[in-house]
């Protein structure tokens, strides 16, 4: 039996960086969190404590300040983009890299009715997200949200499940339905405009939440996907994971009250979580697929 070296890959992970564009005098303000990977001849660090093809990983987070500084931003893929073919490019012994970046929300406060130039509030926890993938000749984008929380009222049943001895849930023809909302998809190509096809693709889930009469949350689930994929025909597949939310009529009769569909407890687990993949039957596959998870820091 030999012990040998498997995959492996180094990088630095989680750089916060805040741009702001002050080139006129409306301000905009761009928030991320950038995490890199590469790839490549790395076996004589490992086994030998040999650093000679150590790109550091202080170097990967001066690059990713330094490219915001000189480049800009702009939408989140295509500086992704621009990172991993430069980490690459870098040296001969570099062959891929992973770059990962979410992208937090700011609104203008509105003042006396019109926004503010350079006064900005952060609403709820909902990120846009990007990984791309380089890997020699091969590029990979797979974008998506994470964060989004939505939640209807009603237009939502769930009946017809088998029971058994351990079954103790009510059927219901009328419940609240509510997740946080985590998507991932894979574009075709690299060479796309990718700041209005997220709005499409996103528009396209939030619509389909709010318009569908839900039988149970994995048909609610499967029209999303549907939708983002007819939506923009330059995804291939998409990848989403919808906790439940779950909402319980709290009983009010001890206190002598009634509770028509009124106020509700939100425990915040267990809860149920729904997964899968929707995707064209004709999509060409890739070595890195959406791996769509939810937030484990603030899922229900």
């Amino acid at each position: 039996m030999a012990i040998v070296l498997g995959p492996n890959q180094f990088g630095k992970a989680e750089v916060r960086l805040v741009r702001i564009d002050r080139s006129r005098t409306v301000h905009h303000i761009t928030d991320l969190n950038v995490s890199t990977a590469l790839r490549g001849d790395f076996d004589d660090a490992h086994l030998l404590g040999d650093n000679s093809h150590i790109l550091t990983t202080d170097a990967q987070k001066n690059t990713v300040y330094a490219f915001a500084r000189e480049y800009g931003t702009g939408q989140i893929e295509d500086f992704a983009l621009r990172l991993g073919r430069h980490f690459v490019g870098s040296f001969p012994w570099i062959h891929g890299a992973r770059v990962e970046i979410e992208q937090f929300a700011w609104e203008r406060i509105v003042v006396d009715g019109s926004p503010h130039d350079h006064a900005f509030s952060q609403p709820g926890g909902e990120r846009r997200t990007t990984v791309v993938t380089v890997d020699g000749p091969s590029v990979s984008v797979v974008s998506g949200l994470a964060g989004l929380v939505v939640l209807k009222s009603t237009g939502s049943e769930f009946h017809g499940f088998p029971r058994d001895r351990y079954t103790t849930l009510a059927e219901t023809t009328d419940r609240i339905l509510a997740t946080e909302v985590t998507a991932q998809w894979r574009y075709v190509t690299t060479d796309l405009d990718f700041g209005p096809l997220f709005g499409r693709v996103r528009d396209a889930l939030v619509t389909t939440f709010a318009q569908v009469h839900s039988l149970a949350l994995q048909q609610t689930l499967y029209r999303m996907g549907e939708a983002a994929l007819t939506a923009v025909e330059q995804v291939a597949e998409i990848r989403i994971s919808m906790p439940n939310k779950h909402h319980f009529l709290v009983d009010l009769s001890p206190f002598g009250l009634d509770n028509p569909d009124i106020v509700y407890q939100v425990p915040d687990r267990p809860y149920g979580l729904i997964e899968a993949t929707v995707l064209r039957d004709d999509a060409p596959t890739a070595s890195d697929r959406p791996q769509a998870r939810p937030d484990t820091t603030s899922a229900p």
